[in-house]
């Protein structure tokens, strides 16, 4: 007889992971309190080194199911939720996500739609890549200067210039005068 697990995470100490753990019961998922794992870690933290998934993993065995209620408790990227997936159906174990009408990832119908969210994301974030590349090219011909502010003013830079070239100070003592470093100092010498 399969077991069921069910793993709830939760990304700071202000949140909790009851609403996730009634969500499980509510379609009927018999879990056993010794059977839900609660963590309170970031998502964007690989799901096989958080250490509540960690020591889930050395609980499972071929024919369990594991139940959660959106793929993004299992990890932020969709690769890291499809490696997981992966891992777990080698494992034998099945998974199964509420949000996606409790369908078991590592069947047929289930691997096509981890195919598809991913594809989804994919694009999405083509889009993402593809705007923010738009914004920046009108800002620049806009006449915007793009980047971090210099952390010298043009006439720190200048007054910088003047005193290297007479020999009046080393780009040493400028950058601990400034209060900046060595590096700085060097791009306001650089030809422009």
């Amino acid at each position: 007889m399969s077991r069921v697990f069910a793993y709830c995470r939760v990304s700071t100490d202000g949140q909790t992971t009851e609403n996730q753990a009634n969500e499980i019961a509510a379609p009927g998922f018999a879990v056993d309190p010794k059977r839900v794992v609660r963590e309170t870690v970031s998502g964007s933290q690989a799901a096989q080194r958080r250490p509540g998934f960690a020591k889930l993993l050395e609980r499972l065995e071929s024919g369990d199911v594991l139940v959660v209620t959106k793929l993004d408790r299992l990890g932020r990227s969709a690769l890291d939720v499809r490696s997981t997936v992966d891992h777990l159906a080698g494992l034998g174990v099945r998974v199964h996500c509420l949000a996606l009408g409790g369908v078991d990832l590592t069947s047929p119908a289930g691997k096509m739609t981890m195919q598809v969210l991913a594809a989804v994301a994919e694009f999405e974030l083509d889009l993402i890549r593809e705007r923010t590349a738009a914004g920046l090219s009108r800002a620049k011909g806009a006449g915007k200067k793009l980047g971090r502010p210099s952390a010298l003013s043009a006439d720190q830079a200048r007054q910088v210039r003047e005193q290297l070239a007479a020999g009046s100070a080393s780009v040493s003592s400028l950058a601990r005068a400034l209060n900046v470093g060595r590096a700085t100092i060097q791009r306001a010498i650089a030809p422009a």
